[in-house]
């Protein structure tokens, strides 16, 4: 991938998932990809952030307690400001209804847990170049 295709540097990406591993092993490759993190445990903590922190992509995990992945996905995307932002959905099941219902939702990609950073860090690059 060209320069000209890289992402702006400090680009912002939040990611929602209620396993502290998960959101740790994301903002660790992420940081070492030259982004902005924004860390949220569910769907209502990240939707208490979106409007400060403005991200131009958001991780979202499918199994949350209160408000899941899905219906996360689905208040970002019906928000104007925010429709426009890539949501990639994580899941620890690489199921065809999953990435199904996630797209009916809003969401551009589907990525299985547990990532690499390579795989973290490609789908950043693929989605905000």
């Amino acid at each position: 991938m060209s320069d000209a295709q890289a992402p702006s540097p400090g680009a912002k990406v939040l990611v929602i998932d209620d396993s502290n591993t998960i959101r740790r092993s994301a903002e660790i490759f992420l940081k070492q990809g030259g982004f902005t993190v924004l860390l949220a445990e569910d769907g209502f903590d990240a939707l208490a952030k979106l409007g400060d922190f403005k991200p131009d992509l958001v991780f979202c995990d499918i199994l949350m307690p209160r408000l899941d992945g899905y219906q996360a996905c689905a208040i970002i995307k019906r928000n104007p400001e925010f429709a426009n932002v890539p949501v990639i959905m994580l899941s620890s099941k690489d199921g065809l209804f999953d990435k199904a219902r996630g797209r009916m939702v809003g969401s551009q990609d589907y990525l299985t847990k547990p990532f690499t950073k390579d795989q973290l860090l490609q789908a950043v690059r693929q989605h905000l170049s």
